[in-house]
């Protein structure tokens, strides 16, 4: 099993950019999938999470209203649309598939992506 985050790099800040996650080696069409980031000298934070049917989403507060996930599980993969980018979003952002329909809490994802760099300039 193989999660593959990609879409990061360098905008300035006001700009955007999707991240896409691709899984491979098995089907994640009943898992939730979600999205966490690591700024540098910071512990990994939750920033957010679609259920496996897509009905369902949850946002951290700091990217309430600018950053959106989505997914399309006949690909296999989501995505997560990053608008309105601040300095402060600057982080490593990895993906990862729970087998519960969405949590935050970290602890209950069973798989992980490598991780994909975003930077944001002021």
């Amino acid at each position: 099993v193989q999660l593959q985050a990609s879409g990061g790099g360098l905008v300035q800040a006001g700009g955007s950019l999707r991240l896409s996650c691709a899984a491979s080696g098995r089907t994640f069409s009943r898992y939730g999938m979600g999205w966490f980031r690591r700024a540098p000298g910071k512990e990994r934070e939750f920033v957010a999470v679609i259920s496996y049917s897509g009905s369902t989403t949850y946002y951290a507060d700091s990217v309430k209203g600018r950053f959106t996930i989505s997914r399309d599980n006949a690909k296999n993969t989501w995505y997560l649309q990053m608008n309105l980018l601040k300095p402060e979003d600057t982080a490593v952002y990895y993906c990862a598939a729970t087998r519960t329909i969405a949590t935050i809490d970290s602890s209950r994802y069973d798989y992980w992506g490598q991780g994909t760099q975003v930077t944001v300039s002021s």
